[in-house]
């Protein structure tokens, strides 16, 4: 189990603001092989979420300044669908109810039991992997007069001219090729293409698109296959 943990090492968001608790938690956490962010109020937590990529978050309802459920609602304005499991010290279905109505996945009332809890983040980590990844393409890939080559790290574009790939390129391409029709989100790209703490700006991916747009549309200004969606994410369609 934990081989295949320290394979893909999945990261972590933990915000809880009761000391022990967090300590306690972020340990067991590391010894089952994740990798752990740990936070004590909201704002950290959305400061992190938007410069990191996680492949889950455990979040507990009462914090100081801002509550869970407020850091909750603001992360799923960001189109981010990281999967959220909340902590809380109330019981009651209302709460359990206003906590997945809000865009929680699970919730868990305290005091927990560690293993059922280690077991909840296992399940919610895979589940959400199976929904991310996509059917693999195959090296050659056509569209239009394009191709790419994905093993050579290379493409012909539209006026037959081939075109030397860098490895980024060749990753962000494949990653929006396995998507077709369907938005991209930033931070999947931040996954996949630049790995976990490296966040490149806006501009930064766009300037990708650009090349995209120079190696493979007829007319640049009117992309037929590589498109922006201002404030979400990029996208790829084949007409």
């Amino acid at each position: 189990m934990s081989g295949m943990k320290e394979a893909t090492k999945a990261s972590i968001l933990l915000v809880e603001d009761e000391e022990n608790l967090q300590e306690a938690l972020k340990l067991n956490l590391e010894l089952e092989g994740y990798e752990v962010t740990a936070a004590d109020n909201g704002t950290t937590a959305l400061k992190a979420v938007k410069n990191e990529y996680f492949d889950l978050i455990i979040l507990d309802i009462m914090l100081p300044e801002m509550d869970g459920i407020a850091v909750c609602e603001n992360i799923r304005i960001q189109n981010n669908d990281v999967p959220i499991l909340f902590l809380s010290a109330r019981n009651s279905s209302a709460d359990r109810v206003l906590g997945l109505k809000k865009g929680g996945d699970d919730y868990m009332t305290k005091p927990f039991n560690l293993e059922e809890l280690l077991l909840r983040v296992e399940k919610l980590i895979v589940k959400n992997k199976r929904i991310q990844d996509k059917d693999s393409v195959s090296n050659i890939y056509t569209f239009g007069n394009n191709t790419i080559d994905f093993a050579a790290q290379e493409c012909i574009g539209k006026d037959g001219q081939r075109y030397e790939l860098s490895k980024k390129e060749t990753m962000l391409l494949k990653l929006l090729i396995e998507n077709k029709g369907e938005v991209v989100t930033r931070e999947k790209i931040l996954q996949v293409v630049w790995g976990y703490n490296v966040y490149p700006t806006t501009r930064t991916i766009d300037n990708f698109i650009l090349n995209f747009r120079k190696y493979f549309e007829e007319d640049s200004r009117n992309s037929k296959y590589f498109h922006s969606v201002r404030g979400v994410g990029y996208k790829f369609t084949e007409q």
